[in-house]
């Protein structure tokens, strides 16, 4: 065979433990009620047209629309009333900049109106002018709503927009000093600690909105639609029993696959997995596109604790090289405990191309696996530096970096079930845009930082935090504050990438960089120890559904 696995000296990680799965079996004994769902549907789609006129009412005006946007997207209904919404800005936005009273209008609208609608406009990718807008608000204080809605509309900021990186420590700094003195349990006190902690632009949908349906059924009576809140909540509870539907067919699957049992070292994290698959793109129309994730996911998790935390380096080069040929012949050169991995991710794919072939979208499969092919390639150069003690140039480890970070395999594996994906799409994403560049720096800078201790400690050299620091002659702070700075300058260049009117594919790629910020928050790797950071997000987003206290209405 050529390779000898009895060669424990020169795995790569025997200090490995990872924790068990929190989950068990409980999301594999999930039984949805048809019929509840058909009632919560027939409810949501009620709702769902008096909520549509309400945004498409003639005489309406434009405060009171982008106000009712807002709340829409906050409350995570927006997707219900994309076109609606899209036509709507499209229409404000040439107002904006086309009106002879551009002034007056500006200064009829407060601090919270003016930031609204410019993070709307942003967010809607419409190229609006920071100078233009803030420029006249320079020397305004401004209240606690005023500021707050700045604070959110700054982390839409591009590079060079110094005026939002002044307004973003201004009121970080503003609204910080404020907290203490809001009321103990007002809702905008609850809503200025969460954005202090977790910015609105770099939250991921769900968990934002499962928080601020929490905070608008709070609001005052004269400041909420109770029929709107409805909406959200049933949205919400059914948008939930179908999540939990398709995790009980990944959980199954996984199961099935009694792939841990073989490959102890490796982490059990199907539910994570199928987390950041949510966490990639929620909404119903990409059900299948979600199970396909949640279980590309799985496995390149797997496959990188095969290299980083077991393998030797003759196993792996062989695995390697199998993987580059993806062939079922290769099965005898590999070690025994490869083989079930192997076959695993041939079978898998297989059902990929059956599938994809019957709507004429082979290529989809085939763009997945070259991307995989490429991570383990990259995988191989950092096995190989880990048993040698070699550290390389921080330019050296940062391009072997930037793939092992997966995002390439997964913005590729992200469009598998998605029908609208096109060849020219995948074909994009293959080049590295710069959007998907910004994704790949953020994630592994952010990685970097939050896995130094641990990766030092099992003695590993090459680091991206040790790299830099021999290379500059500088701190393990100063090296951390440095690639910081430097995962917030990709967030700016993903900002400048996603003003165009064309944001499909580039809303996957922000939401990779989102599950980023939230996974990793507080320097935590939330995915290896999942207990503090993901075990809440979880639980809200597919366990706990929301109360409705009349259930009669449903």
């Amino acid at each position: 065979m050529g390779v000898n696995s009895n060669e424990e000296t020169h795995r790569t990680g025997q200090k490995n433990n990872f924790s068990p799965s929190l989950w068990g079996d409980q999301f594999i004994n999930y039984n949805s009620d048809p019929q509840v769902m058909e009632k919560y549907y027939k409810k949501v789609e009620a709702l769902k047209n008096e909520v549509s006129s309400m945004l498409t009412a003639p005489d309406s005006k434009m405060l009171d629309t982008m106000d009712l946007i807002d709340t829409l997207e906050r409350l995570g209904v927006s997707y219900h009333f994309q076109n609606e919404i899209e036509e709507k800005l499209q229409q404000y936005f040439i107002h904006y900049y086309n009106n002879d009273d551009d002034d007056q209008i500006h200064q009829a609208y407060d601090l919270h109106t003016v930031a609204l609608h410019f993070r709307l406009f942003r967010q809607h990718g419409h190229p609006i002018s920071s100078a233009e807008i803030f420029g006249k608000w320079k020397d305004v204080m401004g209240d606690a709503k005023g500021l707050l809605s700045l604070y959110e509309a700054s982390h839409l900021r591009t590079r060079g927009e110094t005026i939002l990186d002044e307004a973003l420590a201004f009121t970080t700094t503003n609204l910080k000093s404020m907290v203490p003195n809001l009321p103990p349990y007002s809702s905008l006190r609850k809503q200025i600690v969460h954005a202090l902690v977790q910015p609105l632009h770099f939250g991921i949908p769900r968990i934002e909105a499962r928080f601020f349906i929490s905070v608008y059924e709070e609001e005052e009576e004269e400041h909420k639609n109770e029929r709107l809140l409805m909406f959200a909540k049933l949205d919400y509870n059914l948008l939930q029993m179908l999540h939990r539907e398709e995790l009980r067919q990944v959980s199954k699957w996984w199961k099935e696959l009694d792939l841990i049992s073989k490959l102890p070292y490796a982490r059990d994290r199907v539910v994570e997995c199928f987390f950041w698959a949510m966490g990639v793109h929620h909404e119903p129309h990409y059900s299948r596109g979600r199970i396909m994730l949640a279980k590309t996911i799985a496995m390149i998790s797997l496959i990188d604790d095969t290299y980083d935390a077991y393998g030797t380096i003759e196993e792996l080069a062989v695995f390697t090289e199998a993987i580059q040929r993806w062939d079922d012949g290769e099965m005898a050169r590999l070690p025994q405990y490869m083989k079930p991995l192997y076959k695993a991710l041939l079978d898998l794919y297989e059902q990929f191309e059956e599938e994809l072939d019957k709507e004429g979208r082979s290529y989809a499969a085939y763009y997945s696996k070259e991307a995989l092919k490429e991570n383990v390639r990259c995988y191989l150069v950092e096995a190989k530096w880990f048993i040698e003690g070699y550290m390389p140039p921080f330019e050296e480890y940062l391009k072997n970096a930037l793939i092992t970070s997966t995002y390439c395999y997964v913005a590729s594996s992200s469009l598998l079930g998605k029908q609208s994906a096109l060849k020219e799409d995948f074909e994009w994403l293959s080049k590295k845009p710069k959007m998907l560049v910004a994704a790949l720096t953020i994630c592994r800078y952010i990685d970097d930082i939050a896995t130094y201790e641990v990766e030092k400690e099992r003695g590993q050299v090459a680091t991206g935090i040790e790299c830099y620091m021999r290379e500059n002659g500088v701190t393990k702070e100063e090296a951390m504050a440095k690639f910081m700075e430097i995962a917030t300058n990709n967030w700016k260049d993903s900002n400048e990438e996603y003003l165009t009117p064309s944001r499909d594919i580039l809303t996957h790629i922000l939401n990779m960089e989102r599950l980023v910020d939230v996974t990793y928050k507080n320097n935590q790797d939330g995915y290896t120890h999942p207990e503090k950071v993901l075990k809440p997000h979880i639980i809200a987003l597919l366990l706990d559904p929301i109360y409705i206290q009349d259930q009669a209405l449903i």
